[in-house]
């Protein structure tokens, strides 16, 4: 278990992607916060099932990403809770898709302040422990869209491409002190949500389940694979790992080639 005795937050993790990365982290050994909005009797089925299974502690933070008390409170919570905070995965994240012209100004706002300004927030309040201590792992989901655009998708890949930016500033101020600090660029990823878009698309355009998957949602993605959150799961625990320790300031893409085009 490479991270024993090591703690970690991570946000928007009752579900997908960030689910994934806990119970990854935790099955080598690391204390969890999980983040994250949902059914509260599904969320404490997760969180206890990870206590269950890995032998760690997990608690659950409510903290809203848009609020950034709240997100201080959460790094806060972890260090009481489990004595620092060693690992923050910045995963939170949400979509809105509109011409720039009909975007509503508060879903722009609330894109900005979840894909992006959380990380700060987050990010403001751990580093200095991280410090302290002499070491400290920050991860950050970006997405393909850190590095190419889409239309219709202003907010997000603005954020997205923030996030890259963040990352590479962030690397180089804490680069003496132990900390890494690097993103995730995930395509498009097996999730139930993008799953349950299946049925809608398929009906909406005339096409069947394979057609919707390999000439619309996999279009841009050379494999024709889906991503899993096994996969991204296991590149943010190698970036936790001493072996990692010389990986920093960099966008790691993880789809399928999308972005080698």
């Amino acid at each position: 278990m490479i991270l024993r005795s090591r703690s970690a937050v991570v946000t928007g993790s009752t579900s997908g992607i960030g689910l994934a990365i806990a119970r990854a982290l935790a099955k080598e050994g690391a204390n969890v916060v999980i983040n994250g909005f949902g059914d509260a009797g599904a969320i404490e089925k997760e969180r206890a099932g990870i206590e269950r299974e890995f032998g760690v502690k997990a608690i659950h933070s409510p903290a809203d990403m848009t609020k950034p008390r709240e997100i201080e409170e959460m790094v806060r919570l972890g260090e009481r809770t489990f004595g620092s905070v060693d690992i923050l995965v910045n995963n939170a994240g949400i979509q809105f898709v509109s011409p720039v012209e009909d975007f509503p100004v508060e879903k722009w706002d609330q894109i900005i302040a979840i894909n992006l300004s959380s990380a700060f927030h987050a990010i403001r309040a751990a580093v200095p422990g991280m410090k302290a201590r002499g070491w400290g792992r920050i991860i950050n989901t970006a997405s393909a869209h850190s590095l190419v655009a889409s239309p219709f998708k202003s907010a997000y890949v603005a954020a997205k491409h923030g996030i890259a930016g963040l990352t590479k500033t962030l690397a180089l101020e804490v680069a003496t002190h132990g900390i890494t600090v690097n993103c995730i660029s995930p395509g498009y990823v097996w999730t139930p949500l993008v799953e349950k878009q299946i049925p809608d698309t398929m009906k909406a355009r005339g096409l069947t389940k394979e057609q919707v998957i390999n000439d619309v949602l996999l279009e841009a993605q050379p494999t024709k694979q889906f991503v899993t959150v096994d996969q991204v799961a296991a590149l943010a625990v190698f970036l936790c790992s001493d072996a990692a320790s010389q990986i920093t300031g960099t966008n790691l893409p993880m789809d399928g080639g999308w972005t080698a085009e």
